[in-house]
């Protein structure tokens, strides 16, 4: 079996071998070092053949049709990594499944549920992690979606699939399947021979190394600004270039004081949507959701500005955590 790396057995210090495991979920009795060298093998880049494009947005009534894509790996590849460090038995995890209450959704004003589903993440040795997924119920694939997006944020954690928070979305020509004609060039550090020697992504770094040419500070603000929608949701995203610039598009913003201000925010955005996450699972969802419907709301990705962001954390944080 390879190592992350692409390198076979001479690679073997890699591993995480049955000895090194520990008793149960919550113990760890690897020296700090051991741990130090096993998260940095879990946040090694995906070899290329593993990585697969997804189109986020398309053009409209545009010739060329295009499509803004972004890199993802399948979880198949999340799962052979854990299995080549640490082995199917130094690791395990573990699914909960449950439905939100019936509510709008915007775009189509269709009342629908929402599967959310939490994954349990346990490396022996290194602790347990977890996250939730969700999809609308009227998927026919609502729950094996929501799975696996729940195990690949509970990946995250460790390091695992991290470096994909990184992308933007490069634009590319897409079929009349709205299928990409051609993928972006990886850069260096989205390799795993480049993150090897030490390349690391910027902040709002693009998949293409020729869209980052002659980039300037405004444009960097400009590039994190826009991956922002993925980081912070679209909602929250609209609202928060709506009511501090007063702009639809981050391109709209002229001046780099204003252009700082929209990235602070959704800055601040990040940070509480990251605590409001981690309260959510500390407290359940069957609690978090109560807790949401007494905002008036359904899920974190109906939230579209900081104050009403604020008071979900505010409430969920006061949630006695969930017995185990």
């Amino acid at each position: 079996m390879s190592a992350p790396n692409g390198h076979g057995s001479e690679d073997r210090e890699n591993t995480f071998t049955p000895s090194e495991m520990s008793s149960g979920p919550f113990v760890a009795h690897l020296p700090v070092e051991r741990v130090k060298e096993l998260v940095s093998a879990l946040e090694v880049p995906f070899d290329p053949s593993q990585i697969e494009w997804r189109v986020m947005n398309t053009t409209k009534n545009q010739q060329p049709a295009r499509g803004q894509v972004v890199p993802y790996a399948d979880q198949r590849a999340y799962t052979d990594r854990l299995n080549a460090l640490f082995t199917p038995a130094g690791w395990t995890r573990k699914y909960s499944i449950h439905t939100s209450a019936n509510f709008e959704r915007s775009k189509d004003q269709k009342i629908v549920a929402k599967v959310l589903v939490t994954c349990e993440l346990t490396i022996f040795g290194l602790g347990s992690h977890s996250a939730t997924g969700e999809e609308w119920a009227d998927d026919d694939n609502a729950g094996t979606a929501a799975e696996a997006q729940s195990f690949k944020r509970a990946c995250s954690c460790f390091g695992l699939g991290r470096y994909l928070y990184y992308f933007t979305g490069s634009w590319v020509e897409i079929d009349e399947r709205k299928r990409p004609k051609a993928v972006p060039q990886l850069a260096g550090w989205a390799t795993p021979a480049g993150w090897l020697k030490g390349l690391r992504p910027h902040a709002g770094e693009s998949a293409n190394p020729s869209e980052r040419a002659g980039a300037g500070s405004n444009h960097n603000d400009l590039r994190e600004i826009e991956r922002m929608e993925s980081v912070v949701g679209k909602r929250m995203y609209r609202g928060l270039l709506k009511t501090v610039a007063r702009v639809w598009n981050p391109r709209d913003i002229r001046d780099q004081a204003s252009r700082e201000k929209v990235l602070a925010h959704m800055q601040a955005a990040e940070r509480g949507l990251r605590r409001a996450e981690a309260a959510r699972d500390k407290a359940g969802l069957a609690a978090s959701a109560a807790v949401l419907r007494s905002l008036q709301l359904s899920s974190l990705d109906q939230i579209d500005n900081l104050k009403t962001l604020q008071e979900v954390v505010v409430a969920l944080e006061a949630v006695p955590a969930q017995s185990k």
